[in-house]
């Protein structure tokens, strides 16, 4: 077995944030940042419901899941197992135990760059997960690995304790310390979209918001 690098957890986003995103929409956030922080060629596995929680990353070798059941052991209610797989998915990477495992510790979901499997146990429960496939085969579960590290999931850097936001679009992060400043203009762009919706539902559109719209 090799060895798992284990580094100490992130601080925990602040619950007044997180509640400040609930109801965000993923493609607003990323038009506010520049139409980049998307984790790309992930989809939701579940039926439905947002994810909303702190970045706890794992970086596994392809195929191999003992770094995420060790991240599993030291979860804390809010947390989202972030897990860069390297987009392998020749072997899942978690199913329906460890689904369970993870949400009897209160953990807030599932991010996986690589597969996943008993995907009906993920398509029956509210509990995130987003995943690049699915296949049956099983991982081995020998390492090496690491917790708690930048990684990169989907084409995108993953920090431990950044913001993760997740809906029927996909998954974007951002660092806490963004957060404030971002809420601002997702806010200042739900009343741009408000007031174009409004135009067009009153017959006056003309089409300039075209040039900055989101769609």
């Amino acid at each position: 077995m090799s060895a798992i690098t284990r580094n100490p957890p992130p601080p925990s986003v602040d619950p007044d944030v997180l509640a400040a995103f609930r109801d965000v929409a993923t493609a607003t956030i990323s038009d506010c940042l520049g139409r980049m922080p998307v984790l790309i060629g992930l989809r939701p596995f579940h039926r439905g419901g947002p994810l909303l929680g702190t970045a706890v990353t794992v970086r596994v070798r392809a195929g191999d899941n003992l770094a995420v059941h060790q991240a599993l052991e030291e979860v804390r209610p809010g947390d989202v197992i972030v897990v860069d797989g390297g987009g392998d998915t020749s072997r899942a990477l978690v199913g329906d135990i460890m689904k369970a495992i993870a949400e009897s510790r209160g953990a807030a979901g599932f991010v996986i760059d690589g597969a996943v499997r008993d995907t009906a146990a993920f398509a029956a429960s509210d509990f995130p997960c987003y995943a690049r496939a699915a296949t049956p085969r099983g991982p081995f579960k020998t390492g090496p690995g690491a917790i708690n590290v930048p990684v990169c999931v989907g084409g995108w850097t993953v920090d431990p304790g950044d913001l993760v936001v997740g809906d029927a679009d996909g998954v974007v992060t951002v660092p806490p310390g963004d957060a404030a400043d971002l809420l601002e203009a997702v806010r200042a762009q739900a009343v741009r979209e408000e007031e174009v919706l409004a135009q067009i539902r009153a017959g006056r559109y003309d089409g300039r918001y075209a040039r900055v719209a989101k769609d």
